[in-house]
């Protein structure tokens, strides 16, 4: 009965939470924000929004259904390892998010370590300025992709519905979270970033620097990163310092103009980027 009412509302839920998580952290914004922002907000967040719009139109012309019907569906056709190991559905659902979590990890580093993947991905890290709708950036192509692999991990894992609808809005509003433009006590950013990725944490992977683009891939639960190494506390130059983006794209016209931001994965090269580049060049040299 749960699972029946939550794929019928799912859509209606997701909306609800992406709108009243994005007003608060808006507000937050306001209140009490982390760096000074040096674009032109109403351009930026027009053209944030603007391709969350779009993705979201191709996503349901592509993927009617959505990850939380294929999940309907492997339950259906008792597909994956939930499917088929009994265990109390309370841990099914607490199981299924953490792997779903960690696919997506696996999923971040992938599109960083191989460079036709990284030129989709880019459009997410050429933002000039970091702040709630920076987490909601990305690319209708790797948005495809995404929504791919979960289906290929939803058929595996056979997780609960409940599972797939919670993770879904969990990542959402983690995303908009974890990307945002806010002030928070340092003792509480370390209490938090054992549980949650934090704006602090997160921030770093923005650096132009590609030794610290190249660390704190976790979206929503940190434990991966430094359970892999991948993990770096703080940005070299701090965080009202530090240079957000590319290195090779600094134009406003094509990292925070609508046209620019879809153009991007088919325009230059991608050369000397490497994913194990996580040191400092002056690092570890007498």
């Amino acid at each position: 009965m749960l699972e029946e009412m939550l794929q019928q509302y799912e859509a209606t839920i997701r909306l609800a939470a992406f709108c009243g998580v994005l007003a608060l952290m808006a507000l937050w914004e306001y209140l009490a924000p982390r760096r000074q922002l040096g674009i032109s907000k109403l351009l930026r967040w027009s053209s944030n929004l603007g391709i969350v719009i779009l993705n979201t139109l191709v996503l349901r012309i592509v993927f009617p259904t959505a990850a939380v019907g294929m999940a309907v569906f492997a339950q259906k056709h008792g597909w994956g390892v939930f499917n088929y190991v009994p265990e109390p559905y309370w841990l099914g659902v607490a199981l299924s998010f953490i792997a779903l979590d960690f696919v997506i990890y696996l999923q971040h580093v992938m599109v960083h370590a191989i460079p036709a993947l990284w030129r989709l991905h880019r459009v997410h890290h050429a933002d000039l300025d970091f702040d709630v709708t920076t987490g909601l950036r990305f690319h209708p192509l790797e948005i495809l992709l995404s929504m791919v692999i979960k289906f290929a991990a939803i058929i595996v894992l056979g997780p609960p519905v409940l599972a797939v609808v919670l993770f879904e809005i969990v990542l959402n509003a983690t995303s908009m979270f974890n990307h945002g433009n806010v002030r928070m006590p340092a003792t509480l950013d370390r209490v938090l970033r054992w549980i949650v990725v934090t704006p602090d944490m997160h921030r770093v992977h923005h650096s132009v620097e590609d030794d610290e683009t190249n660390s704190n891939f976790g979206f929503n639960l940190p434990w991966w990163d430094r359970l892999f190494g991948t993990y770096r506390d703080q940005p070299r130059a701090g965080h009202t310092e530090m240079t957000i983006g590319i290195h090779t794209y600094r134009e406003p016209r094509v990292c925070a103009w609508l046209p620019g931001m879809l153009l991007l994965p088919f325009t230059g090269e991608v050369k000397d980027y490497a994913i194990n580049r996580r040191s400092w060049p002056g690092e570890g040299k007498d």
